[in-house]
């Protein structure tokens, strides 16, 4: 009987920067054989898929494609997303509709497809949420509502696919330097939230590195029994600490006085 140490599949939506990009290339570094997922094309040093991820019939193809190729899918990481920004009163209901369908719905069904392809022998799915989640933030009301909803619904799942050997955690970045900052919709004339928004972004830019998140994801992915939420930071695990211990009025009036 061969000992020859199988090699794990990985797949990753958004893979193309940031902490999509960053998990890949720690991913591939690691042994694991990396798909990505992305709208535009892509050279690097895994096979990346052009797709939008709610193009759901171009994602069953890429899936059929990988199962094809490789037989199997030990880890999918849902990592796509984008942010808009705001007062909700000037949010256009089109960018209302795209985040949900990007950041949450698209989300929802590539792990469900992705739990089909895993129920024959198991895998991991990680959901990449945010501490925006449980900590939500004005002018950023939409992106909050859709990373609570990723966690809600990775809590729901894991209990689903837990008889197929099948493990779900969502990881909570806190502020993290990538791209995505300078690529998120900000709508509206509002002062207050431009200026709301405007020191989120410098936040976000003093923050930690994508390969901090990248490595929290790779030590999920090791794990035999990973935990169901992931917090990646020591600011980001002392705000999910006092979302626990203080009270949702507290909490509320600690960011207003931030952010407001």
């Amino acid at each position: 009987m061969s000992t020859k140490k199988q090699v794990k599949i990985a797949v990753i939506t958004g893979a193309t920067s940031g902490i999509g990009l960053a998990t890949a290339e720690l991913l591939t570094e690691k042994g694991f054989k990396v798909y990505g997922i992305a709208r535009k094309p892509f050279n690097g040093s895994f096979k990346c898929f052009s797709a939008d991820v709610c193009d759901y019939p171009a994602i069953d193809k890429i899936l059929s494609e990988i199962i094809a190729r490789d037989g199997k899918i030990d880890l999918f990481v849902n990592n796509a997303g984008f942010g808009i920004a705001g007062a909700m009163e000037e949010t256009s209901p089109e960018n209302v509709q795209n985040i949900v369908d990007v950041n949450l719905t698209a989300l929802c069904v590539l792990s469900g497809k992705a739990a089909s392809a895993m129920k024959a022998q198991g895998g991991k799915i990680v959901n990449v949420s945010s501490v925006g989640g449980i900590m939500p933030l004005p002018y950023q009301a939409m992106y909050s509502a859709t990373k609570a909803g990723v966690e809600v619904f990775s809590r729901a799942l894991a209990n689903e696919v837990r008889p197929y050997k099948i493990k779900v955690s969502c990881v909570l970045p806190g502020d993290t330097k990538t791209g995505f900052t300078a690529a998120r919709v900000c709508e509206g004339e509002n002062r207050t939230a431009r200026k709301s928004v405007a020191k989120m972004a410098r936040d976000e830019q003093k923050g930690k590195s994508p390969k901090s998140v990248a490595k929290v994801i790779y030590k999920i992915a090791e794990r035999k029994n990973p935990p169901l939420r992931v917090s990646v930071g020591g600011v980001s695990k002392l705000e999910v600490f006092l979302s626990r211990l203080l009270s949702v009025k507290l909490l509320n009036f600690i960011i207003r006085k931030i952010y407001c």
